[in-house]
């Protein structure tokens, strides 16, 4: 059994799913209007599988082309789904960013910052970051305070903070504190489950404690509360990851939209289930999915009826008397923020409550 366990990496993170069980059962039920904040992050590879730049070029016309339609959904506040492209630096074009710009512009989302690496220490690592996102504010992307880059993350091949075993595809120990001298304010990289960089940090946003400048300093951290917050490193806003029924079996549901994998209502039931939230703001739960929708597979499911399922499903909760807010990741960490200052109410009136929208949305 043991064995079993470890090759599907379960005992990295079983021990917080059980202590998460417990927190949601002893949470208490929101008795006035409840909220879903859903935030779709797309870890938005063009030149995925080694692709060619015409590849590329198709698969980010394809999104420019298609997303629109799916504006005939609309959430609580009227808005369309509001999609976030996480787009790797090292895959740089101009005309992938040019695009992306146009559905910005229209208000179907916005563009973030992910990376992939390997064998890097915080000075070799952070002047590359800088020029990415120096070129990425030249096409209208990530917000700004003052003079600062502000801007959220999600780790290429998920090894935060040089999180994997073997020590590929990052070498940055120190990552997160890099990270947030940089100007990032939240990390949305996990669950990454089955893969080994899992922390037992499941069903949280929480922000990381102890030696920061240690490798996987991700593994520790302080629940998000009312009342309590930091400004001295950056938030970690983790999605659904649980054990769910699959026809007379099991799945392992990680939030994981692909081509093979769509989304079905069950999948949301089980999404918003999990009860994400800061702690003494349980009518706002924030539902964090992920993808890599640049894919053709996964793109046609998005895109099409995969898509339809999606919004159909959150629509229906909204006829269940539930509040649906589209967020983009900069909305969910100005809601999370906001409930941890004591904001209650409709958390629309708090998407843009500490980061600015980017250029491109104004």
């Amino acid at each position: 059994m043991l064995d079993r366990l470890r090759k599907k990496n379960l005992h990295t993170w079983l021990p917080d799913y059980g202590r998460h069980l417990i927190r949601r059962a002893r949470s208490p039920q929101p008795s006035g209007p409840k909220h879903i904040l859903f935030a779709l992050c797309d870890h938005y590879e063009p030149l995925w599988g080694g692709a060619p730049d015409p590849t590329g070029i198709a698969r980010v016309d394809a999104w420019a082309a298609r997303y629109p339609a799916l504006g005939e959904f609309r959430d609580s506040d009227g808005r369309p789904p509001r999609h976030g492209f996480f787009f790797p630096g090292e895959e740089y074009r101009p005309h992938f960013l040019d695009q992306l710009a146009k559905l910005a512009r229209a208000g179907y989302g916005e563009v973030e910052f992910h990376l992939h690496h390997d064998g890097d220490t915080a000075a070799s690592l952070a002047p590359r970051i800088r020029e990415h996102l120096t070129t990425f504010a030249e096409h209208g992307h990530l917000s700004k305070v003052g003079d600062e880059f502000r801007w959220a993350f999600i780790h290429g091949n998920w090894s935060l903070a040089n999180g994997r075993p073997d020590g590929r595809w990052c070498g940055v120990d120190d990552e997160l504190v890099m990270l947030h001298e940089l100007g990032c304010y939240v990390d949305l990289t996990f669950p990454s489950a089955p893969d080994p960089c899992q922390p037992d940090k499941v069903n949280l946003i929480y922000w990381p404690t102890g030696d920061l400048s240690k490798r996987r300093s991700y593994e520790h951290g302080e629940r998000a509360r009312v009342g309590a917050s930091h400004t001295d490193r950056l938030l970690m806003i983790t999605g659904p990851l649980a054990l769910a029924r699959k026809g007379l079996g099991m799945r392992l549901e990680n939030g994981a939209i692909t081509g093979s994998d769509p989304p079905t209502a069950a999948r949301v039931a089980t999404w918003i289930d999990q009860a994400i939230h800061v702690e003494g703001r349980p009518e706002w739960v924030f539902v964090k999915v992920h993808t890599h929708g640049a894919i053709e597979k996964t793109a046609d499911s998005l895109l099409g009826e995969g898509g339809r399922v999606l919004h159909t499903a959150l629509r229906n909760y909204m006829n269940q008397g539930w509040n649906l807010h589209y967020v983009t990741a900069r909305e969910m960490f100005n809601v999370a923020r906001a409930a941890m200052d004591g904001k209650t109410g409709s958390p629309s009136g708090y998407f843009d409550y500490l980061i600015p929208p980017p250029p491109i949305a104004g």
